[in-house]
């Protein structure tokens, strides 16, 4: 299950009165007390999940913007890390060439792995436009290169027993000694997640790392994208693992369409038409992009930009295969539809979006948890091993019950 803990609070005219959900926000409309209940709340949604069987819940980072509000994602991971037994913990992830130096990644991801006894995915995204060029300052053209060795630093700390030095482009260091150290060793599974730029596809298989795309448009336009991924992989002779790849969809669940729609149907507008009103000059700053991938959505070769209108309906996003909603039945055999088709092994549920209530969210997960989710698991797990999952210690502590 993967949670962004959105602001779920803006005013009804937001999209018509201000500038961009991102970078720009003004800070005037945040209320910490419904901070306080949002942060508690949606940790109540992972925690129940985890509780009723999803695989792993996954935690994500993002600045200046009440779109997904984690500037930390290993502060959560270290509640979930304390909250949760047996599910993997997905963060999803740091956005390492933000850090200076990045070996603190490597140090915290080390200790969250330790504290979970070995739960922890350690995801490396190279961080939006927003977050990383407006948010944070970093110079579009230097981003992906100050990403690549941030990687090669944090995963050397890792693997190498010695101490030794790294003198890179951007980052020095004359000692370079992790510790703690992680319980999975050489280091916990990476996954990258990605919005279709297509140099992701070939490192990220190079690396034999998982490729996660992450995407509102839906599995529809997500079809494109993952047909290239699975494209390169063949040109580089890499078997068509579905474990090697994740696929994240918003998936409701209820006890009849009419239901669905009147129930979810105001709060995904509201993610659409709000938290997702970002202005486009924050969204792609020149040199974020390589040349390579705006050739390739130029030819059609990659999903091209989603082109959304000033409002969205339900109706327009269920067409459009953003969302998928309906019974369990229905809702199963849409999400085996996308898994069969674009190949996909980590489907990672959007159970809770836009200004869903708790109570919803709630509902929502336990009947994904219990009447989708068993139908789904079996579906590659007697075909493929999966080489890009957790590997916990055997026996782990648990918390200590507290009393007076």
């Amino acid at each position: 299950m993967f949670h962004l803990m959105p602001y779920r609070w803006l005013p009804e005219d937001f999209d018509q009165r201000h500038h961009s959900v991102w970078v720009d926000i003004p800070s005037h409309l945040f209320d910490s007390a419904k901070g306080h209940l949002m942060y508690n709340q949606s940790l109540d949604e992972l925690e129940y999940a985890a509780a009723l069987g999803y695989d792993g819940v996954c935690v994500n980072e993002h600045h200046s913007n009440a779109y997904g509000m984690m500037p930390s994602p290993n502060l959560m991971a270290a509640t979930l890390a304390r909250r949760t037994t047996a599910a993997a913990i997905i963060v999803l992830g740091n956005s390492i060439a933000l850090y200076n130096p990045p070996i603190r990644v490597a140090e915290e991801l080390a200790m969250l792995d330790c504290l979970s006894g070995g739960r922890i995915v350690a995801g490396f995204p190279v961080g939006s436009s927003a977050d990383a060029n407006f948010a944070y300052g970093m110079t579009p053209a230097t981003l992906r290169d100050r990403y690549y060795e941030a990687e090669e630093l944090i995963v050397r700390a890792w693997r190498e027993p010695e101490v030794f030095s790294f003198d890179g482009r951007f980052t020095q260091l004359r000692y370079v000694n992790v510790w703690p150290r992680p319980v999975q060793q050489p280091h916990p599974p990476i996954w990258v997640p990605g919005g279709g730029s297509i140099e992701t596809w070939g490192w990220t298989l190079r690396k034999g790392y998982v490729y996660c795309y992450l995407s509102y448009s839906g599995y529809k336009r997500g079809k494109t994208v993952m047909d290239g991924y699975w494209r390169t992989a063949a040109e580089m002779g890499v078997e068509p693992n579905p474990f090697h790849a994740g696929f994240l969809q918003l998936a409701v669940v209820g006890r009849s369409d009419s239901e669905v729609a009147e129930r979810y149907g105001p709060h995904i507008e509201y993610f659409f038409n709000k938290m997702l009103h970002v202005y486009p000059g924050f969204s792609d700053a020149p040199g974020y992009r390589s040349v390579e991938t705006l050739k390739a959505r130029l030819l059609g070769q990659t999903a091209k930009a989603w082109e959304r209108p000033p409002e969205v309906s339900w109706k327009d996003l269920m067409d459009q295969g953003a969302v998928i909603a309906g019974t369990p039945d229905s809702v199963t055999e849409q999400l085996e539809h996308v898994a069969t088709t674009l190949n996909v092994g980590h489907l990672m549920l959007l159970n809770q979006l836009g200004s869903m209530p708790h109570e919803l969210a709630m509902e929502n997960i336990r009947l994904c948890a219990g009447e989708v989710l068993p139908r789904l698991r079996p579906i590659w797990q007697d075909a493929w091993d999966d080489r890009w999952w957790p590997r916990p210690l055997g026996r782990r502590q648990a918390p200590a019950t507290v009393t007076a």
